[in-house]
């Protein structure tokens, strides 16, 4: 998947900067913490209009998703709880951001742009369910094309454009998320079917 090759070329710098955060003390729950806050107040950025720098923001704060993971393991921190409070907290920020744009273009009428926003977290939230569903039953789920990196990668670039060439950017992607996310969601669905029959 392409996260899996970013996070390969990206991995040294990640934990250059893990072992920095270890020695001031943080720990990896920290930082899931602080990315999570952080996700929110992103929210609160994008519910007031500022979706263009919203968009850089998330690009900051997601570096926190990252390194929580690289510090467990640098740290021997690794633990079932700490991969529990990151996935949870990941539900929660990701319907954090989508909750603001939701309410941002509601203030404006947009109503149309609600339905595709709950249809994106909808399947977002289903994606994720679906591989740990799977997972529970003993089913490795990964596949799919459009996995939390895709999705927050396209959310991106739609926020950042708005800046340059106003909503239509947005608009589309959150249509291709609305539409993919929840053909992701059935993809998973089929790979359990096709495994455990």
């Amino acid at each position: 998947m392409l996260s899996n090759l970013v996070r390969q070329r990206a991995q040294a710098l990640l934990n250059s900067i893990a072992r920095l955060l270890g020695a001031l003390g943080l720990t990896p729950n920290t930082l899931t913490l602080i990315g999570f806050l952080a996700m929110c107040g992103i929210g609160v950025v994008l519910a007031v209009g500022y979706l263009a720098l919203g968009g850089v923001l998330i690009i900051a704060a997601g570096i926190f998703d990252a390194l929580d993971g690289s510090l467990a393991r640098l740290t021997n921190r690794v633990t079932k709880f700490g991969a529990f409070l990151d996935s949870t907290t990941d539900r929660f920020a990701e319907g954090a951001l989508y909750l603001g744009i939701m309410f941002w273009y509601l203030q404006q009428g947009a109503t149309f742009v609600a339905y595709l926003v709950y249809l994106t977290l909808l399947g977002s939230l289903m994606v994720s369910y679906a591989r740990a569903r799977a997972e529970g039953i003993g089913v490795e789920c990964k596949e799919g094309m459009m996995t939390r990196f895709e999705r927050f990668a396209l959310l991106i670039v739609g926020l950042i454009l708005t800046a340059f060439l106003g909503d239509a950017p947005l608009f589309a992607v959150l249509a291709i998320l609305a539409v993919f996310t929840n053909v992701t969601a059935v993809q998973r669905m089929w790979l359990v079917y096709r495994t455990t029959k």
